[in-house]
């Protein structure tokens, strides 16, 4: 009875310490995702905000991106 006492408990030790490594690592992945997604929506909005500025600019230019970026590639 002693033995599955401590059976359990050992078990017990061993979930909370994977939980803990499990989360542990899935905050630091979450984290990161985060920063990524925060840098690459930074960048679309510049990107965009350019586009915006050579559009009104030069239309001609804009027109010539968007063919470039949007038509099929063969």
């Amino acid at each position: 009875m002693l033995r599955t006492i401590f059976t359990i408990g050992l078990f017990a030790v061993l979930g909370l310490f994977a939980l803990r490594l499990v989360f542990g690592i899935m905050g630091g992945l979450l984290g990161l995702i985060l920063i990524l997604f925060f840098w690459a929506l930074r960048i679309a909005i510049i990107g965009l905000l350019v586009y915006l500025v050579i559009r009104i600019v030069s239309p001609d230019t804009a027109q010539r991106l968007r063919e470039r970026f949007s038509s099929p590639r063969y």
